[in-house]
């Protein structure tokens, strides 16, 4: 009203004094309007955390340039499921917006701005958080700053950071890896955000860990190397370019007392790891993408709805492994370490799931009921020597109402010892309350039968039996344990109790991989501090946003040209998960001294291992076409060396694989000095808060300086 008074009189004058003084008297009351609304703007603006902060300066960025950012993190890939409780779900879904690329165009809209409010500036520009070394005048935005400022305080570190620079704004649609900790303006961690983003610290929730439970767990090697420079060396041994760690160990092998039980083909790990480089074969290549690498030769079957997860043991070259995999059956493939045929090898040479295994004096690393079918053909184990020492483990690892495909000599030929082991195995498998289903004519082609048995779903038999032979195990006795426990002529009870594990026979293939296994309890705690139910569907929901929307866009990463994956720390098998649309397979080790979520892993369909990462695994050099680790190494650097993990990624992951880390800043850049050393390339870094994200690339460059492991010289 003022100011449309004030314009009517300066219509209405003529004369020029009242026209100067009308001008000066609009010109005074604009500028108060200005102002006022200067001031108000400033007070407009709640101080919040971090998180609302940060969409509201994306939103600016957006408004005023007519930009989006090109790296955005979205918390929100937690999914509603991921935050159930939770009361304020609008500072999740805000959290962290900000990236590079939007500073800059922030930076750049800002600045044109200058002259209306430094304050105003201050609240709006995102760089200022980074720039700016006072974080007092910031309220919501010290952990950014506080997190760039660490992981790039030298030198070396500025180096590698402007190195990335130009990869980093290549990406679009980014999802900055879980573990990061979003903090509140007084530097204290948002419990609503964390709580999925980092595992409970109260213990592993209601799991234990494998190495808890196996009795004969290793002692942890706890030498660590900090050192940021490494001068590599190859190594010189018998196996050359084949060299397994823990089974070419020469040296422990000769002092065996026996190889009755093909204990030279157990793990026999050397008490030094080695930190050597594997060197390459001899005019080797890069592999022949998949599916080319796998020839398509076997016949058909019928598999994939009831029985989901199958063991192959003594496979050959995984063909049958192959084959079911088209039909929605993933195989775990085992077989010895063989320098003659290397069948292991070649099976995963043409993309096919294998570990090199045998079944000797120690139980198989996975948990018991895991698998739905055993499969053995022509496998040459002697399944009926020592009152079936070796059928008693199958029993074990089988799910009650599963099955046992027999294919061998003694099936179907009826003479000398192949006849006379054929009626052993009978007794044998009736002893153990096996029922004995069929056995077929020998097929005219392949001059082959198959005989096949199923393992029983009660305890009836068992109690029946006029003789306990093999005996039932006792109580006391962990069937899950399974980190070099030695084998047992005893046999576990089926669960009857309808809550536990066994009881019942798995949802059917898909349905089972995406639904909380029945034996979930909400009473127990999940490695994420909640309910593991909500657990086990919150961790779903976010790695199928990680995958979709982070490591599926902007990894630089060709999918299609990836076969064998491996999750070195798989938890509830939620990265597997979220990639079952793709035409490829993921190894999920569970470490022994992490939570045991492994069984959980097997009841959903999928498979894994147990393993400690201060040993080498049991698979060939150049076995994988992609490794994801989340925070395993600086897990792993805490008790046993750092340095011989490294070395270990570098020689199972094939020349032109990729590496995945998600780790804290600290690991990263250790990480990213070490790879950059062994002329690895850099192909993702970035980092929020305390928490970072490293993609690299192996390259074909070996070291020329020799060192000579003595152990594994035969």
């Amino acid at each position: 009203m003022a100011l449309g008074k004030y314009s009517r009189v300066d219509n209405n004058k003529s004369s020029s004094s009242s026209s100067c003084s009308t001008v000066t008297i609009v010109i005074f009351m604009g500028l108060c309007l200005v102002g006022i609304w200067m001031i108000t703007s400033s007070w407009v603006v709640p101080v919040q955390n971090g998180y609302d902060t940060a969409e509201e300066k994306k939103d600016q960025v957006e408004d005023h340039n007519g930009n989006k950012p090109q790296f955005e993190d979205k918390p929100d890939d937690l999914g509603k499921d991921a935050l159930q409780g939770d009361s304020n779900v609008s500072l999740a879904k805000d959290d962290g917006k900000t990236n590079f690329k939007a500073k800059e165009n922030n930076e750049s809209a800002e600045e044109t701005k200058l002259e209306k409010s430094k304050k105003d500036n201050e609240r709006s520009n995102p760089e200022g958080e980074v720039k700016n070394n006072d974080s007092s005048g910031n309220p919501g935005g010290e952990g950014h700053e506080n997190s760039n400022e660490k992981l790039y305080s030298n030198e070396n570190d500025k180096k590698s950071y402007s190195d990335n620079d130009q990869v980093k704004k290549k990406s679009s649609g980014e999802v900055f890896p879980s573990g990061a900790q979003p903090e509140n303006s007084d530097g204290q961690v948002k419990s609503d955000q964390s709580e999925l983003l980092k595992e409970t610290k109260i213990q592993n929730g209601s799991f234990s860990t494998q190495a808890a439970e196996s009795i004969n767990e290793k002692n942890a090697q706890s030498s660590n190397s900090s050192s940021m420079e490494h001068a590599w060396k190859l190594c010189n041994t018998t196996a050359g370019p084949d060299f397994i760690p823990c089974l070419d160990n020469y040296k422990a092998i000769r002092k065996l007392r026996s190889t009755k039980h093909y204990e030279h083909r157990e793990r026999h790990c050397p008490e030094v790891p080695p930190t050597c480089l594997v060197p390459l074969p001899k005019g080797y290549k890069y592999p022949i993408p998949w599916p080319k690498s796998r020839d398509k030769s076997v016949p058909g079957i019928a598999w994939g709805k009831r029985s989901r997860v199958l063991l192959d043991v003594g496979c050959g070259v995984a063909s049958f492994g192959g084959y079911l995999f088209e039909r929605n059956v993933i195989t775990m493939s085992i077989a010895p370490k063989d320098e003659h045929e290397a069948q292991v090898q070649f099976a995963l040479e043409r993309g096919i799931p294998a570990v090199s295994a045998v079944m000797g004096t120690k139980r198989l690393p996975y948990p018991s009921s895991a698998f739905d079918v055993v499969h053995c053909a022509r496998c040459r184990v002697p399944w009926h020597i020592e009152g079936g020492k070796l059928l008693v483990e199958l029993n074990r690892l089988l799910r009650p109402g599963g099955f046992f495909v027999w294919s061998a000599t003694p099936v179907y030929r009826a003479r000398g010892e192949d006849a006379a082991i054929w009626k052993a195995m009978m007794e044998q498998t009736k002893s153990m309350c096996w029922e004995f289903l069929n056995k077929t004519t020998m097929e005219p082609v392949n001059k082959v039968a198959i005989a096949t048995f199923r393992k029983p779903e009660s305890n009836d038999c068992y109690e029946q039996r006029p003789q306990q032979v093999p005996p039932l195990c006792p109580e006391s006795d962990d069937p899950n344990a399974a980190w070099n426990v030695p084998l047992q002529k005893c046999m576990h009870k089926v669960p009857v109790d309808t809550s536990k594990r066994g009881s019942k026979w798995p949802e059917q293939w898909p349905e089972r991989l995406e639904k909380p296994p029945y034996w979930l309890s909400s009473s127990q705690v999940g490695v994420y501090g909640k309910a593991v139910p909500e657990d086990f569907t919150a961790d779903m929901v976010y790695w199928k946003q990680v995958v979709t929307k982070s490591y599926r866009k902007s990894m630089g990463i060709d999918w299609s040209s990836v076969r064998n994956v491996m999750d070195m720390r798989a938890l509830y098998g939620g990265f597997a998960t979220a990639l079952k649309d793709t035409n490829l397979w993921v190894m999920n080790v569970v470490p022994i001294d992490s939570p045991d979520t492994l069984p959980i892993i097997y009841e959903r369909g999928l498979f894994g291992i147990y393993h400690d990462w201060c040993e080498s695994f049991n698979t060939y050099p150049r076995s994988y076409d992609l490794l994801h680790a989340d925070h395993i190494f600086s897990k792993v650097k805490k008790r046993c060396n750092f340095i011989a993990l490294v070395v270990e990624v570098d020689r199972m992951l094939r020349p032109g694989g990729k590496l995945i880390i998600r780790d804290d800043v600290e690991t990263i850049a250790e990480l990213e000095d070490k790879f950059r050393s062994m002329h690895w390339e850099v192909k993702k870094k970035y980092s929020k808060d305390k928490e970072g994200l490293l993609c690299v690339e192996k390259s074909m460059w070996r070291p020329t300086e020799i060192e000579t492991l003595s152990y594994a010289i035969a």
